[in-house]
């Protein structure tokens, strides 16, 4: 008999995609036999296709709930996908909604109304990202977590002619919440004063901001908009080391390993958010732009080997 088809929903953004990274993991070894469908948004459709968790995604995830045939055309498929469980990982009030899309009948982890698994902790919204998926996931009976695997995930960096030790900067954030930024002037003075070149990383909306710290730290360089999901994690097996503020990219590199440091400010909370990986530090202050050179070099000094201090 072939097991009941699994849909999981994981929409974005970066981060918290980074951080689902485990429960993708421990689903699939939950369901070894299943046909498992990720249901996402477009930005992060190759990246979950390269990975071993998925045997379908699907880039639809946020239909236009204004349009009834967006809206219906995603019931009809949903429905004839015939799922016997769901696994909401977005938990939110509009991913809920996705509960009558795919039919009352079908099992479902999460926090809609009626679900047959909930994560009913009061306090679940207080708990870190990476704990309350997991508590979810209990509470849905899976109790195998194994440690994932991002060997896949890696990328082509002949065409970059990489220098033998480099340091990784992440200087963007959402243009929403500028807060979240450490300023990019003290980013430029951190590379020119690093005990190896540094490598700006950021998408095509960073370009500028990158192309202004490199031109104040001679021999830094600017890979802004040139890097995609696996060119980056491929980087931060590379690279000796990373800082960056509170955004996906910075997840990213510390997922892939890199020894990495986090900058929070007001407008995020790490003990919610905070990246995760084998080698991570977080360093936040209120406000983000009041935080200086020295302590960002002390908080980096307790996870660099002895020869980068």
């Amino acid at each position: 008999m072939t097991a009941p088809a699994i849909l999981v929903i994981r929409l974005g953004a970066l981060g918290d995609f980074v951080q689902s990274f485990g429960p993708f993991a421990a689903i699939r070894a939950h369901h070894p036999g299943a046909r498992i469908v990720l249901l996402t948004t477009p930005p992060f459709a190759d990246l979950a296709r390269r990975s071993p968790w998925f045997d379908e995604v699907w880039s639809e995830g946020r239909p236009a709930w204004h349009d009834p045939r967006a809206v219906l055309g995603l019931r009809r498929r949903l429905r004839q996908a015939r799922f016997g469980r769901v696994y909401d990982l977005q938990t939110s009030g509009r991913s809920s909604r996705y509960r009558w899309l795919v039919g009352l009948g079908v099992e479902w982890s999460g926090v809609a109304r009626g679900a047959s698994h909930p994560h009913a902790n009061p306090d679940r919204d207080s708990l870190h990202t990476i704990e309350r998926q997991r508590e979810q996931l209990e509470a849905a009976g899976i109790t195998r977590f194994p440690v994932p695997d991002l060997g896949w995930l890696d990328g082509d960096l002949t065409a970059f002619d990489l220098p033998r030790r480099f340091a990784l900067l992440v200087p963007g954030a959402s243009p929403q919440r500028p807060g979240k930024k450490w300023p990019e002037g003290r980013f430029a003075a951190f590379a020119a004063e690093s005990p190896v070149p540094c490598l700006v990383l950021g998408g095509k909306a960073e370009v500028e901001m990158a192309e202004r710290i490199v031109a104040a730290a001679p021999g830094t360089r600017n890979l802004a908009g040139r890097t995609g999901f696996a060119e980056i994690a491929a980087l931060a097996r590379r690279a000796s080391f990373a800082l960056g503020n509170d955004t996906g990219p910075t997840h990213l590199v510390a997922a892939a390993g890199c020894p990495t440091l986090a900058l929070f400010g007001a407008e995020s909370d790490p003990a919610l958010c905070a990246p995760r990986g084998p080698s991570v530090a977080v360093l936040r202050h209120v406000p983000l732009a009041g935080l200086g050179l020295e302590a960002v070099r002390a908080a980096l000094a307790g996870i660099l080997p002895l020869e980068l201090n």
